[in-house]
């Protein structure tokens, strides 16, 4: 197979290549890079040649001309793209803090800034796939994860699926903190769950294992809750009350007065922490000698993920993360096994961002939504789930009308549904902002 990373100059692109050369299949044959910044591809170039080195059969690589060279005869595309950077982020999750409401890349009006830039770029990118390589799978890693694939959907329907680790990652944590075999999430039908919800917006509500419930057990145990990430964040009194695990990204929501009171005491942002680090990454190894621009990733990926979600962690109390929180995420291991399982045409079960179907009755067929998916040669088939409890459907509504307001504004240059979007977010609690917010975006755009 042929596999095409857009945006191939990430940070993380690494975690995919080592993913690669640790599949025992070799499923991939021919890794094609391509990003717009020639600097950073030319050093993440560097970081793979020597994490390649004394590999029996290492994945060659190659770097692409331009975006219509990089999808020409691609088998699977990889939309990893960071329209306007770290420095775009800054602004992002800058602006809408001095208006006194949440930044963050993905959650409430940082996220929706950041979807109105990027979503007519990747629109651009499913046109060139859908006229260079229509029998592709695109697999979108690009935050706001949901939104843009939902934008990506329009022109290459199916064919487009998103993906994010923090799902995968809870249900993992919570098994093992039910006393759930590790080795269950390698025997088909042993382990079972319901999860659902947006990107960064969903809950698990049910963890079985050899068909024996473990989620009301877990919820019950304030010491088994206390022993991983999400039990910390939340804390057992709200979990109980909850009655359901929700994604570690809900903490925005359910404490948004402390998550904020954390973000604005803080020096400094998230996107200004990655903007000087990663910086700084790249222009050491592109000044350093042969050899050590890898030795010098994985120093700065480790610190990366060491300070990950670090302000809604000091909101509930703080804490160090576990040393099974820092493999780097999961999005390529996710992402392999979504490949295999199209390519193979076995079984798999993988939490995916797909077109909802009938999942969820209440939202449109075509709406993406984030949940369990069964996944073969045709592609996934999200699976039913249990009905939604009122107020995790009415979180679900309200950002999904946030998401495809977003996507229209960004579509069709309607200012009008740009504020729609901004405005109707929970976490920007006035319309007044909301349009400041998106005033001074396009003047510093």
């Amino acid at each position: 197979m042929r596999l095409t990373i857009l945006g191939g100059g990430g940070f993380r692109v690494p975690l995919v290549h080592r993913a690669l050369l640790d599949d025992p299949e070799h499923s991939v044959s021919e890794l094609t890079l391509y990003d717009t910044d020639p600097r950073r591809l030319s050093v993440i170039a560097e970081v793979l040649a020597r994490q390649a080195e004394g590999h029996r059969a290492p994945v060659r690589v190659r770097l692409a001309d331009g975006l219509d060279d990089a999808l020409t005869g691609a088998d699977f595309v990889f939309s990893a793209i960071r329209v306007g950077g770290t420095a775009g982020r800054v602004r992002d999750e800058r602006i809408p803090l001095d208006e006194g409401v949440l930044g963050q890349e993905t959650v409430g009006a940082g996220g929706v800034l950041y979807g109105l830039r990027t979503i007519p770029v990747a629109l651009h990118i499913a046109e060139r796939v859908a006229a260079l390589a229509p029998r592709a799978w695109v697999i979108n890693f690009t935050n706001p994860a949901g939104m843009v694939t939902e934008a990506m959907a329009q022109v290459l329907g199916d064919r487009v699926v998103g993906i994010c680790d923090s799902p995968v990652g809870l249900v993992h944590r919570a098994a093992r903190a039910a006393g759930a075999d590790p080795s269950a999430f390698g025997t088909p039908g042993r382990v079972t769950y319901d999860y659902v919800g947006l990107n960064h917006l969903g809950w698990l509500r049910s963890l079985a294992v050899d068909g024996r419930e473990l989620l009301p057990g877990l919820l019950g145990d304030a010491a088994a809750l206390g022993s991983f990430e999400e039990g910390r964040l939340f804390g057992a009194d709200w979990l109980r009350v909850l009655g359901a695990l929700p994604n570690e990204y809900l903490h925005y929501y359910y404490f948004r007065r402390e998550t904020l009171a954390s973000v604005r005491g803080a020096s400094e942002t998230r996107g200004e922490f990655l903007d000087q680090q990663q910086g700084g990454f790249f222009e050491r190894a592109a000044a350093g000698g042969p050899g050590d621009a890898y030795a010098l990733w994985e120093r700065t990926r480790l610190e990366r993920e060491e300070t990950y979600l670090a302000d809604s962690r000091k909101a509930s109390g703080g804490w160090q993360r576990d040393s099974c929180d820092l493999e780097g995420g999961g999005y390529d291991r996710v992402a392999l096994a979504l490949m295999r399982a199209l390519v193979d045409g076995g079984s798999t079960r993988l939490i995916l961002n797909v077109r909802n179907r009938t999942t969820v009755p209440q939202l449109a067929p075509d709406a993406i939504v984030e949940t369990v998916c069964e996944v073969g040669a045709n592609g996934p088939r999200p699976l039913p789930c249990a009905p939604l409890r009122a107020d995790q459907l009415g979180l679900m509504l309200q950002l999904k009308a946030v998401e495809r307001a977003a996507v229209e504004a960004a579509m069709f240059k309607d200012r009008g549904a740009a504020l729609r979007a901004l405005a109707l977010h929970p976490l920007v609690d006035s319309p007044a902002v909301a349009a400041r917010i998106l005033e001074r975006a396009a003047k510093e755009a």
